[in-house]
């Protein structure tokens, strides 16, 4: 029996939402994406111990100050991790520019440009690589850069239209909107029940997808942050989808029928939407308070992992100095 995965499969292309390179071997997607919380989650594994221990020796040999050197280790594992799952997935693998920099495009471009140069050293080239980027404003203009210097960009934490259409026009390889996340939003707020056709995240997802293709923007749509196989069931067709190893385990065991929900194809073309400048995206974004807060929300929670990230390459670098 066909599963619901395979069926998936032959529609959107499937992305494992993971820093657990055994699940992404077992799984076999096409590309992964990972996060702070992600790599935070694999460093506290031991099986990958020995990832650990290559980039606190490395680092101890860099000198300079002891905060540059816990930052570096931590850019360092975040590429090894990453060069890891471009070893197993024939695609793109995502590894995300720091969030303490969402506000700051000129540390972001010369961020992101590092993490390119970190990933050429081990032999992957840009071309697997997307650089992840939260949807601030800041954050789009250095996409912007970037996507200029052949350097493709995906950019995340984004939960409305301004946001899309602005990283559309910036020239953008691939977005991530979030679906999960505005979930909890509405059902926080007093919202629902929601099936998935009704999920306020799906629909949202839905409207930049239809959006894009009528105005016949390339840039790709990669819904992310999912609560249930309802949702991903509700996006069937969608450009991409980016999927945690628990959900794409329960799809491979269903065997239910799974039909497409999203498709360019008929879909109407429409004029291109007017261009937004700093000032109309700033308020298009105030003007959406789920959009707003969960923006915030998202950068607080990767600033927040990353940080026990740092601190715990600290604490390692510390006992290997007292050892």
């Amino acid at each position: 029996m066909t599963s619901k995965l395979d069926r998936l499969r032959a529609m959107t292309v499937v992305v494992a939402d993971t820093g657990d390179l055994d699940a992404v071997r077992r799984l076999k997607p096409q590309d992964c994406t990972t996060n702070p919380t992600l790599i935070l989650k694999a460093v506290e594994t031991p099986a990958y111990a020995h990832l650990v221990d290559e980039a606190l020796a490395w680092g101890r040999g860099q000198g300079g100050s002891r905060e540059g050197a816990v930052g570096a280790i931590c850019d360092r594992l975040a590429v090894a991790f990453g060069a890891e799952l471009a070893g197993i997935v024939p695609g793109r693998v995502s590894t995300e520019v720091d969030a303490d920099l969402s506000f700051d495009t000129e540390a972001t471009v010369e961020k992101a440009r590092g993490v390119i140069k970190a990933y050429e050293a081990r032999g992957v080239g840009r071309d697997r690589i997307l650089v992840k980027i939260a949807s601030t404003w800041e954050g789009i203009r250095a996409a912007e850069v970037l996507q200029k210097e052949g350097i493709d960009c995906n950019l995340t934490l984004l939960f409305c239209q301004a946001q899309a259409q602005a990283c559309a026009e910036a020239g953008v390889f691939l977005i991530s909107p979030f679906v999960g996340r505005i979930l909890d939003w509405h059902v926080k707020a007093g919202g629902g029940p929601y099936t998935g056709e009704t999920d306020p995240g799906v629909l949202s997802v839905r409207r930049i997808y239809e959006s894009y293709k009528a105005q016949g923007i390339g840039t790709v749509v990669m819904g992310a942050s999912f609560r249930n196989i309802g949702e991903i069931e509700a996006l069937a067709g969608c450009d991409r989808l980016t999927i945690s190893p628990a959900l794409l385990d329960e799809l491979a065991k269903d065997t239910g029928e799974l039909p497409r929900k999203l498709s360019g194809e008929g879909v109407a073309r429409t004029a291109p939407l007017p261009r937004l400048d700093e000032k109309a995206f700033r308020f298009a974004l105030n003007e959406d308070a789920m959009a707003t807060e969960k923006l915030a929300e998202g950068i607080h929670s990767f600033v927040k992992d990353l940080r026990s990230l740092r601190g715990l390459v600290a604490r390692r670098l510390d006992e290997a100095k007292a050892a």
